[in-house]
């Protein structure tokens, strides 16, 4: 191989770092076998003609970076009334994400919609708005800026009556073994196979932010997100493939952490640039499934689902193993992800779930409620009306500022009391009384799912920020 020094690539006229830095590495990697004087002629062709070497293996980053692809630019207009669409628990829904749902609805990419009942104002999408589009787009914030944000529940092979033996213990290994917020990581090493993934020396956004992604591995975020001990109750007859009875369990709610949301920043940007939509629809913003970007953004929100997998699998095998408790089964579901599916007319669409539940026909999924309040295990009952999806809690009835000004830390701190539950952080952002009454809302979708088991949360962890 030649051996080109960056003085070299100066002289070409390669002044900027990363530019000869590209070069270099490319030269390490693709021209083992080309001698010094091969691989000036190219570098020179490359600087005199970038646009001809986009699309070479070897040398494409380098001749993009020098001569970025024109952006194609689209401008849509948007249909001249919303596409009808279901709203369950409608009474219980505040107007503006009425407003945002009829917003998406009228998309000219837009198939079908449907919102849930713990529906709440969101940015573009609604919390709990569910949107089936053409399968040849993909909204990146109709997936939310935290990508695969998810529930998972794991039985324990400990009865309720565990807590009254073991209960500081329980403490002790939520207080160990999570950790919450924007810095929140795990004091101790954590790694996952799935950073060994090609697409994580691939792709820009996911090689950037892999080395805090493996220090946050195992936490999770702020607000709403918790790690929660709790009493579960199996119905009988239920599908979850155990038997009936009270058990022992931990319930997690977080997502991807930083690295969903940078995600989220990039393609959302990235849209906007090139996808033109009317102000009041700026936000949905799409990308074509045929473009780079596209399906590097579809690349990226996989990886953030395996990711988001992977920090709930950790977060309750080291809550378990400190609890010296076994875990027997394990329910998990996203809640903000996009899925290609096939509707019952046979089309195929992409659906987006921005805070909902995926409901097929028999799928198993968690829909909690607050950190005074029971949630529940359900299974799908497939309809179609909701696009096959169901609420993934109880939904806000109080904005968090709302809340902060309005609820004191004593008011909620005697309702926990009396319950008889335990929290670990939290702020009153996060009260019982700024929720909906669940039972309202698994009452407004009864013709969704099926109530396979509640869950009675015992000690809550959350961040205090």
């Amino acid at each position: 191989m030649g051996n080109i020094k960056p003085k070299d690539l100066s002289k070409l006229g390669y002044t900027d770092n990363t530019l000869r830095s590209i070069a270099i590495e490319t030269i390490n990697k693709y021209c083992k076998h080309s001698d010094k004087e091969q691989i000036i002629t190219t570098l020179k062709a490359i600087l005199q003609s970038p646009e001809s070497y986009r699309e070479n293996t070897a040398w494409g980053k380098l001749a993009s970076i020098i001569s970025p692809p024109t952006k194609e630019v689209s401008h849509h207009e948007l249909r001249d009334e919303p596409l009808s669409h279901h709203i369950f628990g409608a009474d219980n829904i505040d107007e503006l994400a009425k407003r945002q749902m009829e917003t998406a609805m009228l998309l000219p990419k837009t198939v079908a919609g449907a919102l849930m009942p713990d529906g709440c104002a969101g940015y573009g999408l609604p919390i709990g708005g569910v949107l089936a589009t053409s399968d040849d787009i993909v909204i990146p914030y109709a997936v939310g800026k935290d990508i695969a944000c998810r529930m998972s529940l794991t039985l324990l092979d400990a009865g309720p009556d565990y807590l009254e033996r073991h209960h500081d213990k329980a403490v002790q290994a939520l207080i160990e073994n999570t950790a919450f917020g924007l810095d929140g990581t795990i004091p101790f090493k954590q790694y996952h196979e799935l950073f060994d993934k090609s697409e994580f020396r691939e792709i820009a956004i996911l090689k950037k932010n892999r080395e805090k992604a493996i220090r946050q591995l195992g936490s999770s975020g702020k607000g709403n997100h918790f790690v929660d001990i709790c009493e579960v109750v199996i119905e009988t007859n239920s599908q979850m493939g155990i038997a009936e009875g009270r058990y022992m369990a931990i319930l997690s709610h977080s997502g991807s952490r930083g690295l969903g949301a940078a995600i989220a920043d990039v393609y959302t940007s990235i849209a906007k640039e090139t996808c033109m939509l009317p102000r009041q629809a700026g936000p949905f913003a799409w990308l074509n499934m045929t473009s780079e970007a596209g399906q590097e953004y579809w690349k990226c929100m996989e990886i953030a689902g395996e990711y988001a997998a992977a920090n709930h699998q950790f977060i309750h095998e080291n809550v378990a193993k400190a609890m010296r408790l076994k875990p027997l089964i394990t329910v998990s579901n996203h809640h903000n992800f996009a899925w290609k599916e096939t509707l019952a007319n046979g089309q195929q669409v992409i659906i987006h779930r921005k805070g909902a539940t995926p409901a097929h026909q028999g799928e198993l999924g968690i829909i909690p409620s607050s950190m005074a309040t029971a949630g529940y295990i359900v299974s799908g009952k497939g309809n179609g009306d909701s696009l096959y999806s169901a609420s993934h809690g109880a939904g806000r009835t109080m904005s968090r500022l709302d809340a902060r000004n309005s609820i004191s830390r004593y008011a909620m701190n005697k309702m926990l009391a009396e319950r008889n539950i335990t929290l670990i952080g939290g702020t009153t952002e996060e009260a019982p009384l700024a929720y909906k009454d669940i039972d309202a809302v698994m009452d407004a979708q009864k013709d969704l799912i099926n109530m396979e088991g509640m869950i009675i949360p015992k000690i809550v962890r959350m961040s205090d920020e």
